[in-house]
């Protein structure tokens, strides 16, 4: 194996990379020469007969196999034996010359292009220094006209705020009227239903579907259904606050950051290259942290404003049909209330004459009765004055069977005394026979008493509860005002 050497302070876990470009050696001494030959890598098979075997190579090696020569340890630098004699000429004389020259021409033309840099130069520092003027007035016009359309749009943005806040206040208040109006409508409503629970208390046939309980029902309907629109449009005064409130914010945040870049401008409008404050931002120009361009610009402000705008129209209606509403219900109420109380009028006068006329009846039937009973009693004692004739003429009759043979004759007192006994016993039937019926119409007057005063106690209940309970819970009504939500 050829033995591969290295220069002087190189190792063979080291070796030196090899230059890119090779310059001709100015200074004659040998340390000039030093590690300024290049590297040409050539196979270990090929050798040159001029060369010297001392002569070294640089080879490309992991360090792991840096020892090649048994007895040579890493790190261990080998003695380099230079040989000027043998080695061959590396540049010759014209070599040297034409490195001169192009030396010379190279240094002539830096000359040439530096003066011909120094007045482009001066020309250029003049027109620069006209131009950043040209810019820095431009740059002060522009920032100019921005701060006079921030200062537009500001001042649009602050009159569309009062309005919509005054817009805001005054549907907020139609809402607690609004409100206020619903709370009242609880009363009339808990009135209506206490007098169909109460009206469920009449007994008999007075439990009657009248024309009062079907305006009570009619009453408890108009009432809800009242409540439901009252309701209805509670929730879209809610939703139109909301939507009031978005808008409002929107334009809040709109000026406020209308202010703030009004601040900012107006202060970049008044920096002057004399101002405090001015400094070097390297890089800041390459920063682009806009996010939209004069058109969007005027066009999100536009488009606030006109939101807002449409948010108003929308609340005014909103607040209208609240009024218009508010009117409405309170009039359907009270003429309700009104009509319930007029039929439970005439529901009392009915009642009342109904009562009356059963009175009348009940008095005239206490008559019949008491009649009738004197009169059975007559039929009674006629009855039992009856027995004694009936027993004579029966004891009669069973002496006369006593009489002997041919003496037992169908005389005329024999057949008078059979037929009186006939006569006495068929009065005695047709007389009973009055009493039952006479018993039997006391039991129908008696029973049409208990109906009676059964129907005078019903009428008398009804008339409690119609004129007593009802009408005393009708008394009062909540004014128009209260149910239109001022109170």
């Amino acid at each position: 194996m050829e033995l591969v050497g290295s220069p002087l302070t190189a190792t063979y876990a080291h070796p030196r990379s090899t230059p890119n470009k090779f310059l001709p050696a100015i200074s004659t001494m040998a340390s000039s020469y030093k590690n300024r030959f290049p590297y040409y890598p050539l196979p270990q098979t090929f050798s040159l007969p001029w060369m010297p075997r001392s002569y070294y190579k640089t080879a490309a090696i992991n360090p792991t196999l840096a020892p090649f020569t048994k007895g040579v340890t890493p790190g261990k630098t080998l003695p380099f034996v230079c040989n000027r004699k043998d080695l061959f000429t590396r540049y010759t004389p014209e070599d040297w010359y034409q490195s001169n020259m192009i030396n010379y021409k190279e240094s002539e033309n830096s000359r040439q292009k530096s003066e011909l840099l120094r007045d482009d130069t001066c020309r250029m520092i003049q027109d620069k220094h006209q131009q950043t003027i040209k810019t820095q007035g431009e740059s002060t016009k522009n920032l100019g006209v921005r701060v006079n359309d921030i200062g537009f749009w500001k001042s649009e943005l602050c009159h569309e705020l009062d309005e919509m806040i005054k817009e805001t206040r005054a549907l907020t208040d139609v809402k607690k009227r609004l409100e206020r109006a619903l709370t009242e409508t609880e009363a009339p409503l808990q009135v209506a239903r206490e007098c169909l629970l109460h009206r469920e208390k009449r007994m008999g046939i007075d439990l009657v579907h009248d024309e009062v309980e079907k305006q009570l029902f009619r009453e408890v309907d108009i009432i809800k259904s009242c409540q439901e629109r009252m309701k209805q449009h509670l929730d879209k005064a809610k939703a139109q606050l909301m939507s009031n409130r978005g808008a409002q914010h929107d334009l809040e945040r709109d000026l406020a950051n209308k202010q703030t870049a009004h601040r900012i401008d107006d202060k970049c409008h008044h920096l002057r290259n004399t101002s405090d404050g001015i400094s070097y931002y390297r890089g800041v120009e390459m920063v682009d942290a806009t996010i939209t361009v004069p058109e969007t610009w005027a066009k999100f402000t536009d488009t606030n404003i006109f939101r807002s705008q449409n948010d108003r129209a929308a609340s005014a209606k909103v607040r209208d049909n609240i009024e218009t509403l508010l009117a409405a219900t309170a009039e359907e109420m009270w003429s309700q209330f009104n009509t319930v109380n007029f039929t439970f009028t005439n529901r009392i006068a009915e009642t009342a004459d109904a009562k009356s006329k059963i009175q009348i009846h009940l008095a005239k039937t206490l008559k019949e009765i008491f009649q009738l009973e004197m009169n059975i009693a007559a039929i009674r004692k006629a009855i039992r004055d009856k027995g004694a004739p009936l027993k004579v003429a029966q004891t009669r009759l069973d002496e006369r069977t006593r009489r002997p043979n041919m003496e037992l004759c169908r005389d005329p007192p024999q057949l008078r005394l059979v037929k009186e006994v006939y006569e006495l016993d068929e009065t005695i039937q047709s007389l009973q026979q009055r009493l039952r019926d006479a018993e039997d119409t006391l039991q129908t007057l008696v029973r049409v008493k208990s109906v009676l005063e059964h129907d005078l106690a019903v009428k008398a209940n009804s008339l409690f509860i119609d004129q007593e309970k009802c009408m005393g819970m009708r008394k009062t009504f909540p004014i128009t005002p209260r149910l239109m939500g001022y109170a």
